[in-house]
């Protein structure tokens, strides 16, 4: 129970970096670095397991198109 109750804190920290990351980088005029920064972050929750590995390609894909 604490393993998962960590887990869970892990992964609501995660998900809350990730979704602020996405916010800055739809901005218009963002810096690449921005982008670069919420793809890294995309990359690493679809390997972690935080978020589905399609639901990944089509943030990143969303991005790409506004680059």
């Amino acid at each position: 129970m604490r393993k998962s109750r960590a887990a869970a804190l892990r992964n609501k920290a995660q998900r809350s970096a990730l979704r602020t990351a996405l916010k800055k980088a739809r901005q218009p005029g963002v810096a690449v670095e921005e982008r670069r920064n919420a793809v890294s972050l995309l990359d690493r929750a679809a390997r972690k397991g935080l978020i589905h590995r399609n639901a990944a390609a089509r943030h990143k894909s969303h991005l790409a198109k506004l680059a």
